[in-house]
């Protein structure tokens, strides 16, 4: 097997797509700045880190041998990897939505609202994005399986082709936090990320680096472009969203001096982390600064604090966490063999 070799440019892409979604959320902290937004920019963000996650799944773990022991390391890794960041968020929102007065933009209140997160199925704010993230992990073992041997697990995948088939038909069902409503992004993105390897040699034209580099943006302001399309999560942008990914993967050189930079890349690291602490942090800028600065000041201030407290969550929580908990079961597995 073949150690797939890290791809510098999807960083940026995942930094990319963390900026856009910071970007539509500044109108909820700024009111006067709604009229400069463009529509549907931050969903459709999202919607490119669903496809990024199936990429990145069938990419680093499709060519693995699977068994108890690498699925069970699998989701440790990727549990360690959200989670306690996640929670880190939950009681973050939760202790703002408790200070009297206060009127916190995406609250969470109760004991209840609280659990609810607490055990992701709750629907706050960005946090609605993670309890599908964590949904698909569950999945992909079963995905991992049929990756490992198609012709023997054929079934694995023609019973899944089947189920996006019939969810398609029936508009993806469900709340927003259910993996059903969103694994069209999530299969896509594991389908190209399997034949990454496979077209890695083939897509290096200059038509490969040209629509690697607009088309992901097309994709962040098409429900502007288009806000009369039938279904914003569906079987369409769920494809555009995957080739997207695909190409950026490629690397070429036109697309790679955007997305591989440093600047970019390091959004990427940071993006999990940004893309959760973003509202409180600029909602409590714009709290504290509005009445006494501009706005022209006020804004780049609560940006920079955002992207300030991102890098120390990513370096103090997220970091440590991961490392931590991998680490303790690790430990768990040798004392126990």
């Amino acid at each position: 097997m073949q150690e797939e070799k890290h791809i510098a440019s999807l960083d940026g892409l995942r930094g990319m797509a963390a900026a856009a979604v910071v970007f539509s959320h500044l109108y909820q902290i700024f009111p006067s700045l709604a009229p400069f937004m463009i529509t549907g920019v931050g969903g459709r963000a999202v919607a490119i880190f669903f496809a990024l996650s199936g990429f990145l799944m069938a990419y680093l773990y499709g060519d693995r041998p699977i068994s108890r022991k690498a699925v069970a390391d699998f989701l440790v890794s990727r549990f360690s990897r959200i989670y306690p960041v996640y929670l880190v968020a939950v009681l973050a929102v939760a202790a703002l939505s408790s200070i009297p007065g206060f009127d916190f933009i995406n609250p969470i209140h109760g004991g209840k609202e609280i659990l609810r997160h607490v055990v992701l199925l709750g629907s706050t704010g960005v946090l609605w994005s993670v309890p599908p993230e964590i949904q698909f992990y569950l999945l992909f073992p079963v995905i991992w399986l049929f990756l490992s041997d198609m012709r023997r697990y054929q079934a694995i995948g023609v019973m899944l082709a089947a189920y996006l088939a019939v969810d398609a038909l029936v508009g993806f069902p469900g709340p927003g936090i259910m993996l059903v409503s969103k694994l069209a992004f999530f299969l896509f993105g594991a389908a190209v990320g399997r034949l990454q390897p496979l077209l890695s040699d083939h897509l290096q034209d200059t038509a490969t680096g040209v629509m690697a580099l607009t088309l992901p943006f097309f994709i962040l302001i098409s429900n502007h472009l288009f806000p009369n399309a039938d279904n914003a999560w569906g079987l369409a942008p769920a494809f555009a969203g995957a080739l997207a990914v695909l190409l950026v993967a490629q690397e070429h050189r036109i697309s790679a001096a955007v997305f591989a930079v440093a600047p970019m890349r390091f959004l990427g690291k940071i993006s999990f982390s940004l893309y959760l602490f973003h509202v409180p942090v600029m909602f409590l800028m714009g709290n504290a600064l509005s009445s006494t600065l501009p706005l022209y000041i006020v804004v780049p201030a609560a940006l920079v604090a955002a992207l300030l407290i991102a890098w120390i969550s990513y370096e103090c929580i997220e970091t440590p966490a991961r490392r931590a908990l991998v680490s303790r079961w690790h430990q768990t597995l040798t004392s126990s063999a």
